[in-house]
């Protein structure tokens, strides 16, 4: 999961990948430190899924744009558009089915 630095490198990922998750966070934030791997574990089946980590603490603009207001926030974005948002109890195996029923679209 690469560290996004700007606003702009995670519009050009997202432009630029046909499907990519988002994980929105804060190195404080007790929750989203246990969350990360398992949202890791759940990438790791599908290797063509690109990942952003963005820390919401230093990257306020970003936070901003895409209204996530609370964290740990994820979203899943399919050809350039949103299409999964799971935000503060994200109840993983949900997460899970989501992100398989939109790998499956996109990549059959």
């Amino acid at each position: 999961m690469k560290e996004i630095q700007s606003f702009s490198e995670l519009k050009t990922n997202i432009e630029n990948s046909r499907m990519l998750l988002g994980y929105f966070s804060a190195p404080d934030c007790g929750v989203c430190t246990a969350l990360k791997p398992k949202v890791l574990e759940i990438l790791q089946d599908y290797p063509e899924i690109e990942s952003v980590y963005v820390n919401v603490r230093e990257q306020q603009e970003a936070a901003a744009q895409h209204a996530i207001f609370t964290i740990p926030g994820i979203l899943v974005f399919a050809e350039g558009k949103e299409a999964v948002r799971e935000a503060r109890f994200v109840h993983v195996d949900e997460l899970r089915e989501k992100i398989h029923r939109l790998h499956s679209m996109l990549f059959a």
